[in-house]
C-alpha cells in the first residue's frame, strides 16, 4: 500500500504541475520571439562582422582559473612538502601571467 501511495504521488505531483504550467502561461508570439536567435548575432546579416576580442580573453581567463581551483582543490588532502612546492608554483606562474598581461595592456578595456 505505501509503495503504490508513494509511486501514485511521484507521478501526479509532475503530472500536475505539467498541467498547471500549461494553463497558467500564455502564448503570446510575436516576430521577436518567433526570430532565431544565435549568440548574439544577427542570423540575417553578414558572418563576418568584427567583434570584440577582449570577450575570449575573459573566457580563457576563465578557463585558466577554473583549471587552477580544480588543480588545488585536493591540495588540503595531500598536504605534504611536495604538494606545497607544486601548489605554489602553479599559482606563481598564473600570477606572473597575469601581471605580465596586465603590464602589456591586454587587461584594458578602453583602448
Amino acid at each position: 500500500m505505501n509503495l503504490t501511495l508513494t509511486t501514485a504521488s511521484t507521478m501526479a505531483f509532475p503530472l500536475a504541475l505539467i498541467i498547471l504550467n500549461h494553463l497558467i502561461t500564455s502564448n503570446n508570439q510575436n516576430l521577436e520571439k518567433l526570430s532565431p536567435y544565435e549568440c548574439g548575432f544577427s542570423p540575417l546579416e553578414n558572418a563576418r562582422l568584427p567583434f570584440s576580442l577582449q570577450f575570449f580573453l575573459i573566457a580563457i581567463f576563465f578557463l585558466l582559473f577554473d583549471l587552477e581551483i580544480a588543480l588545488l582543490l585536493p591540495v588540503p588532502w595531500g598536504l605534504n612538502n611536495t604538494t606545497l612546492m607544486w601548489m605554489l608554483t602553479l599559482i606563481i606562474l598564473l600570477t606572473l601571467g597575469l601581471l605580465y598581461e596586465w603590464s602589456q595592456g591586454a587587461l584594458d578595456w578602453a583602448k
